[in-house]
């Protein structure tokens, strides 16, 4: 897609800073980094979103996701990660070419993602496990 930054990135286009590629992939520190080694993993080929990509080739993709991982546990003691994807704008996908967050993380860094754990939704389990069966 040539209008897709991270394709550009991918293609030598854009500026990267590059931690990790393989074949099919290619992981990079994000411009706006919510952490210290906040880095970004990406399919080479372009793909908007988890519902677009085919398995094999997400397979390569969540290898990769653990590499950096592993990478940052090996040389960083780095021991705390989330790992995150949003799929489609409204789960807030600002590229639209799908990535995976490796957001290192530590007590006190003031990124919080609020679980609600006094949730209604609770109650509808069985009605919602009867809608994707």
């Amino acid at each position: 897609m040539s209008d897709c930054i991270f394709c550009k990135i991918v293609k030598g286009e854009a500026k990267s800073r590059k931690v990790y590629e393989t074949e099919d992939t290619y992981a990079f520190f994000d411009i706006y980094p919510t952490t210290r080694y906040h880095t970004l993993v990406i399919p080479k080929k372009h793909y908007t979103t988890i519902f677009d990509i085919p398995e094999q080739e997400l397979r390569s993709v969540i290898t990769s996701v653990k590499k950096v991982a592993k990478l940052f546990e090996e040389k960083l003691g780095i021991h705390n990660i989330q790992i995150i994807s949003n799929s489609g704008a409204v789960a807030q996908q600002e590229v639209f070419h799908l990535h995976f967050h490796i957001v290192p993380r530590k007590r006190g860094d003031g990124q919080n993602i609020k679980w609600n754990k006094d949730s209604e939704l609770v109650k509808d389990f069985e009605d919602m496990l009867d809608k994707i069966k």
